[in-house]
């Protein structure tokens, strides 16, 4: 089955938050001296607090670091997340996951007019070699580069290296086997790319399908 592009675009909402007092420096984690001063928030604030912290944040923020931020533990963290992404599906944002870390993004489904409004230029297109190593990474990862070249048949080393490069794929450790090759694993860039909240919407392979094809 193919996926198609509609991509997501990351929410930055900056360095800085207005209080009653004007504009504050934001930190995306309290100092840890200050962490043990914090009362932890209300089960039932807790989605609208992570939500002004994703878009405070410069970056995607683990999961760690926002329960350890809040106080509170991963279970209860889960479930605020889980709530909060039920929540932002009514509005032009979206919860975007890995499976490490989170951010906010605009929804696929108005992708168009945010480019538009952003002025972002067309990418060259990935060749399909790419696309065609980028799809086993994605339905097989962890994947080494010698699995990944035995099902397509050829080297596999360039279209690794372009998908590095649009930071689609990275490494994400080593194999147990002899040599102990590196493992390969899509990114939360690769999730933007394709409009995927998480890996868990990718398309399910036809049964009859051998390879997995992403166009």
């Amino acid at each position: 089955m193919n996926v198609t592009r509609n991509g997501h675009h990351p929410v930055r909402g900056g360095a800085s938050t207005l209080g009653r007092h004007g504009p504050h420096h934001v930190r995306s984690e309290p100092p840890p001296d200050q962490l043990d001063l914090l009362t932890p928030p209300e089960s039932a604030d807790l989605p609208a607090i992570i939500e002004s912290l994703l878009f405070v944040a410069t970056e995607p923020v683990e999961a760690g670091t926002l329960a350890r931020s809040l106080g509170v533990r991963s279970a209860t963290l889960e479930r605020a997340v889980r709530e909060l992404s039920e929540r932002l599906r009514s509005t032009g944002l979206r919860l975007q996951r890995s499976q490490t870390s989170m951010q906010l993004v605009t929804a696929p489904e108005w992708s168009q007019h945010v480019e538009r409004f952003l002025g972002v230029a067309a990418e060259q297109p990935l060749s399909k070699a790419a696309l065609e190593t980028l799809a086993i990474v994605a339905y097989r990862q962890p994947v080494t580069r010698g699995t990944i070249e035995s099902i397509r048949g050829v080297n596999a080393e360039r279209a690794l290296a372009t998908l590095r490069s649009r930071w689609l794929v990275d490494e994400v450790g080593r194999s147990e086997t002899v040599g102990r090759p590196l493992l390969f694993g899509t990114t939360i860039q690769f999730l933007e790319h394709f409009g995927l909240e998480s890996l868990v919407d990718l398309p399910p392979l036809p049964e009859a399908q051998s390879e997995p094809v992403i166009a």
